[in-house]
């Protein structure tokens, strides 16, 4: 019995947030695009046009899901929100800035920035486990899209833990590359696991500061 064709992965983080630009822990919270996200969203869009894509997966928080919403309503295609996609869990850090977690809880935020795998804010999620859960989610959609191309759209957590498995990277070892607002990150699936294609193709986002044609209507 042969096995199974590859899936072509196009891993895409979510448009940029208000809370992205005042770094702004999100996680689980619940925060949308803003102007500059929706803008990404349609850039992003128009680039994935000839992509291939055969299905659209999301995270269901309304960051990614605005995000991968902009891209399968642009190929014709439905939007599958799938939870296990979703950020890591900051519990208590939810809300916060890095430099109000530093001064309320320097112990805490010295373990984070190490990458203790085992360190769980709380109520929230331990690197290990976060790690675990992406994986796995990733790795099941993937199986069920032999031959096909799909697109994961998530958070930089998640991208983070799929750019590792990956590469094979440790957990604890530094972060050297980027996790860009609305980029495309392109990886395979085989019963290996996940090999890397290509990482942060931000050409599409060229000066969307300035474009105005795509985001819609402004509000006032």
């Amino acid at each position: 019995m042969s096995d199974p064709l590859p899936t072509r992965i196009v891993a895409i983080r979510h448009g940029e947030t208000a809370w992205n630009v005042d770094a702004r822990i999100q996680g689980h919270l619940d925060i949308p695009l803003n102007d500059t996200g929706r803008r990404q969203a349609a850039r992003l869009a128009r680039a994935l046009v000839d992509e291939g894509l055969h299905a659209v997966y999301s995270s269901d928080l309304s960051r990614a899901r605005q995000t991968a919403q902009a891209v399968a309503e642009r190929i014709g295609l439905s939007v599958h929100t799938v939870p296990g996609l979703r950020e890591r869990a900051f519990g208590h850090f939810e809300g916060r800035t890095f430099r109000e977690i530093e001064a309320q809880w320097p112990e805490q935020a010295q373990r984070w920035r190490q990458r203790h795998p085992e360190f769980c804010p709380h109520g929230g999620e331990s690197l290990t486990g976060f790690y675990r859960r992406v994986v796995a989610q990733a790795e099941a959609l993937a199986r069920a899209h032999p031959g096909q191309t799909i697109a994961l759209v998530a958070h930089g957590g998640v991208l983070d833990c799929l750019y590792r498995a990956a590469t094979r990277i440790d957990l604890r070892a530094p972060r050297t590359w980027e996790l860009a607002n609305a980029s495309v990150n392109r990886l395979l699936y085989t019963p290996e696991g996940f090999t890397l294609v290509g990482w942060a193709d931000t050409q599409h986002l060229h000066d969307v500061a300035l474009d105005e044609t795509l985001a819609g209507p402004r509000a006032c």
